[in-house]
């Protein structure tokens, strides 16, 4: 992916200014994208069923797929409340070899 956008600085620059969720936050996105669209789904049947047209079932659940899109796509402050910290990074193998070899040299 950082190859493809390489060649397009702006689209790097707008990807990169997109904050991302954490672990929690897509555990909760993940939740609620499920939830909407069961909710739509079951609601949806029973309306189709009542009113004996398939395509009111069919409607009702592209809408129920259009919100959850909407609630769970945009990288929302609700999916970013458990950021993680990370370490400091340590050194590398190949400096501490490097390193090593140096101090032999002398």
């Amino acid at each position: 992916m950082a190859n493809f956008l390489a060649g397009i600085p702006f689209l790097n620059e707008v990807v990169e200014a997109v904050p991302s969720m954490d672990f929690e936050g897509q555990k909760l996105a993940e939740k609620l994208y499920q939830s909407v669209i069961i909710l739509f789904a079951v609601v949806g049947f029973f309306w189709g069923y009542y009113c004996e047209q398939f395509v009111q079932t069919i409607y009702i659940l592209g809408a129920g797929v259009l919100l959850a899109c909407l609630l769970v796509i945009p990288p929302w402050p609700m999916f970013m409340r458990h950021p993680l910290q990370w370490q400091k990074p340590l050194e590398t193998a190949a400096k501490v070899a490097g390193t090593k070899k140096k101090e032999k040299r002398n």
